[in-house]
């Protein structure tokens, strides 16, 4: 019984148990009345004797509805008919008798804990569930954190209930501090712990939050979901599949709030043994105290409580898959395969790292990638999209690792590599506003800091002009001690018309006597971009740009290949309807290439790789994201590089041997800043 992306269970219905409570009616007052939880906690038995397969006999339901219970539906299993003779009222008694006497005599592998009613937050923020019998002078309650920790310990018998979960549809609220309001104290002490005791904690809400409920429909908005969830499962498939229902319910819980038609969030969270593995970790063979697979330490509820707070609202930053991959190197782990990011919240991504297996330094995953955040949003370009600084957001991730850190005993961390910078010369081409033969041109070079390096002075030049202009900038890179390495990557920015110009083969100097000559595409990087064109798709380009960034290039739907039968007039709305694919590879002929050009810049793609005039080299271009990149995982960031070695390449063939490739790479985090072109 395995759940996607989940633990492995081996449990028989015959040796689960489970509590079930549902508390409507309460002595203290008609005001404490609420309508649903009852019913709730019937949905869920009904749940576990029919799909779930357990026997009624496992288990122990208390129930305290407002109306008759004959008027409840009782029919819907056997198991709900049997259990209609054997309920009992949801008192404080009833609920320490059947908690912590029944239950632990029972052998068996997994304990189900399902509550229903009102919750309060006590001094120490333990969970206090209000039992049926609640008065104004004495609030009798079920201590709930109290007794899961008590379930952990030996007076539960060493081999029973390795596998223990707590689902709560209640409010998490503090409790009033009026003298009225007499919870008392429950602290049901306990033993030694056994390690190797999982339990997982699921509520319908956070801390200081209300749980809300549906009083027409007689139930609760968390219960529903969880059903929902669990479907069909037996009992122990819906074991295994607990951490993906949480997340699941968790995101549609968030898509409801942020509509407006809910407040609250669930919460989940998972307990560990003193290995520092969750039974979200158990593996096949696994006992009540192991053995299991090494897992890299998990976040604690402080943890998770501040990150909810820093990554609310957030988008990816555009270091995030940097981040991520850096964070397994930092804890001495392999990064995965797949390619690209688990998810599309900073939330989900740290939730992935936080189940990864890991290495054994004592660092949970999440801590190095939050530390890698701080620092690259901390610097120029750093924020979302390849925007300004955001110091203050950076000060308080590093604030939350330097907490994190103390309060988990965790080893110091290395600073992350500083990010790598590549002086770029740009040359910016346009054609003259009155018509006139040739372009206006200018360079600047992009370093620290940007500079203006050459203009034509508003007075239109030709090609040969700007080539000698280069070849000068060049050799004053080279004079000053850099020869041409100094200057990693040269950008034309062109008309439409040019983007098929051989600007890589322009002729630049070798070194050394003789006066001869290289192509410029062997030298440097050499990319075209075409910005007088994406005015009327920025949106796309830009969110097409960070998307790539934000996976590093790795998606695996980052890139499409393009064939001439895929050229229509609809190429450009399908290639702009999303984020992906944020690179193409043209693989047409030279009637579809203006075509395939045109879709391209409708779309608002950024980076696409075709041949000048048409055409497929052998074996295609996907060969070019191949090196480096994991399977399922194109390395569009590394296409200049590769570009450039197909080029050398080619040229070490002969002088017939130069390659056509064209990359178009339109950065829209680099755009022009320096213009005096029309003067």
């Amino acid at each position: 019984m395995t759940a996607p992306g989940g633990p492995h269970t081996d449990v028989a219905p015959g040796r689960t148990f489970a509590l079930v409570a549902g508390v409507e009616r309460y002595e203290i007052s008609h005001h404490w009345n609420l309508r649903g939880p009852a019913r709730d906690a019937l949905r869920f038995a009904r749940w576990l004797t029919r799909p779930g397969q357990v026997p009624a006999a496992n288990v122990r339901l208390l129930l305290s509805p407002l109306d008759d219970p004959d008027t409840l539906d009782w029919s819907a299993s056997e198991g709900l008919a049997a259990l209609r003779t054997s309920y009992r009222p949801a008192t404080e008694a009833n609920a320490r008798t059947a908690l912590l006497d029944e239950l632990p005599e029972c052998d068996g592998d997994m304990l189900w804990i399902f509550w229903a009613g009102h919750g309060y937050l006590g001094r120490g923020h333990e969970l206090m569930l209000p039992c049926a019998d609640a008065r104004p002078g004495q609030i009798r309650h079920l201590n709930l954190d109290s007794a899961l920790r008590w379930w952990r310990t030996d007076l539960v018998k060493h081999r029973r209930f390795p596998l223990q979960a707590a689902l709560v549809d209640a409010c998490r609220v503090d409790a009033p501090r009026d003298s009225r309001w007499n919870f008392g104290s429950a602290d049901y002490g306990g033993g030694h712990t056994v390690p190797g005791r999982r339990q997982f904690r699921l509520y319908a809400s956070r801390v200081g939050e209300a749980a809300q409920n549906d009083a027409e429909r007689g139930a609760g908005r968390f219960t529903e979901a969880l059903l929902g969830e669990l479907g069909d499962r037996s009992a122990g498939e819906g074991a295994a599949f607990l951490p993906d229902a949480a997340r699941s319910i968790h995101r549609a819980f968030r898509v409801l709030r942020e509509r407006g038609e809910g407040w609250q969030l669930p919460q989940f969270l998972v307990d560990r043994d003193w290995d520092a593995n969750s039974f979200l970790d158990a593996r096949p063979g696994d006992g009540p105290s192991g053995p299991s697979l090494p897992s890299a330490p998990r976040l604690d509820q402080a943890g998770w409580d501040g990150l909810g707070e820093l990554f609310e609202g957030r988008d990816l930053p555009r270091c995030t898959y940097e981040a991520y991959a850096w964070a397994f190197k930092a804890a001495g782990c392999t990064t995965p395969v797949d390619g690209g990011l688990p998810a599309d919240t900073l939330l989900d991504v740290v939730a992935d790292l936080d189940e990864r297996q890991g290495g054994r330094t004592g660092m949970p995953l999440a801590v190095p990638f939050v530390h890698f955040l701080a620092d690259r949003t901390a610097r120029p370009g750093g924020g979302p999209g390849g925007g300004p600084a955001d110091p203050a957001w950076a000060a308080a991730l590093a604030h939350w690792v330097r907490d994190t850190r103390e309060r988990l005993a965790l080893p110091a961390l290395r600073p992350p590599p500083a990010p790598a910078r590549k002086a770029t010369l740009h040359v910016r081409l346009e054609s003259p506003p009155g018509g006139e033969d040739g372009l206006l041109a200018r360079m600047w070079l992009r370093g620290e800091p940007t500079r203006h390096v050459w203009e034509s002075e508003g007075e239109p030049v030709q090609l040969a002009a700007v080539r000698a202009a280069l070849v000068r900038r060049l050799a004053e890179d080279a004079g000053g001690g850099q020869p041409h390495g100094g200057i990693g990557r040269i950008e034309f920015h062109v008309p439409y018309e040019l983007l098929e110009t051989d600007f890589d083969q322009w002729p630049v100097p070798r070194r050394g006597p003789g006066g001869r000559t290289r192509p410029l595409g062997t030298v440097h990087e050499v990319v075209v971009r075409c910005p007088q064109e994406r005015e009327d798709t920025g949106t796309e380009w830009r969110d097409k740009w960070r998307w790539l960034h934000v996976h590093d290039g790795r998606h695996p739907d980052a890139v499409r290949t393009v064939e001439d039968a895929d050229v229509t007039d609809a190429l450009g709305l399908r290639l702009g309807a999303a984020p992906a694919p944020g690179c193409v590879l043209g693989h047409v002929t030279g009637t579809r290439t203006a075509a395939l050009l045109d879709a391209l810049l409708e779309g608002g793609v950024p980076v696409a790789v075709w041949r000048r005039g048409g055409g497929t080299p052998a074996g295609g271009l996907a060969a070019l994201l191949a090196p480096d990149a994991g399977p399922g995982a194109p390395a569009v960031f590394a296409l200049p590089a590769r570009v450039r070695e197909v080029r050398r390449a080619a040229a070490a063939r002969g002088p017939e041997g130069g390659d056509r490739l064209v990359l178009l790479w339109d950065d829209p985090d680099d755009t022009v800043h320096l213009r005096s072109l029309a003067t």
